[in-house]
């Protein structure tokens, strides 16, 4: 079901792939863990995933308008690791889709369920939530690559 294939092979770029892949395989095991402990892994995860994404969303709250945080939130390098194109932006708009995932590529080694991959990328996007929070805006995802989607779109609107 789940299609991610980069199109993007250079290596300086798939090193930081691997750095991604790396702490995704971390977050699968620690909730893996934390099952087996007997918490409820979604929402151990969800909690510390938003609250990560709230300390990162700090670092862009001096951005003085949607261009500049884009800028900020997404610098180049890490277009390329997601091979993310900007599709709208505007004042109050940043639409963002990705066309390849280096945490669903590490679950996907791990032997992870295509279900348990779409719960693990939607813990993963509250830190994009968490960021969203801090600045002002919200988070709508229509449709990912852990869905079975071509490509991730995700659109960030500030909060009027």
């Amino acid at each position: 079901m789940i299609k991610n294939n980069p199109t993007i092979n250079d290596p300086d770029i798939v090193n930081l792939r691997n750095f991604i892949e790396h702490r995704a395989s971390w977050m699968a095991l620690l909730l893996d863990e934390a099952k087996k402990e007997g918490a409820d892994p979604e929402k151990v995860g969800r909690n510390a995933v938003f609250r990560m994404g709230r300390i990162h969303g700090e670092k862009f709250k001096d951005a003085k308008n949607m261009e500049e945080f884009a800028e900020k939130f997404l610098p180049p390098h890490i277009r390329k690791v997601f091979e993310m194109d900007i599709t709208n932006l505007t004042d109050d708009t940043l639409e963002v889709h990705f066309g390849y995932c280096p945490l669903v590529a590490a679950w996907q080694k791990l032997g992870l369920s295509d279900e348990t991959i779409e719960l693990y990328c939607d813990i993963a996007m509250d830190g994009d939530r968490g960021i969203s929070s801090v600045n002002g805006m919200e988070l709508t995802l229509e449709g990912t690559i852990a869905q079975g989607k071509d490509k991730c779109i995700a659109i960030f609107k500030k909060v009027k």
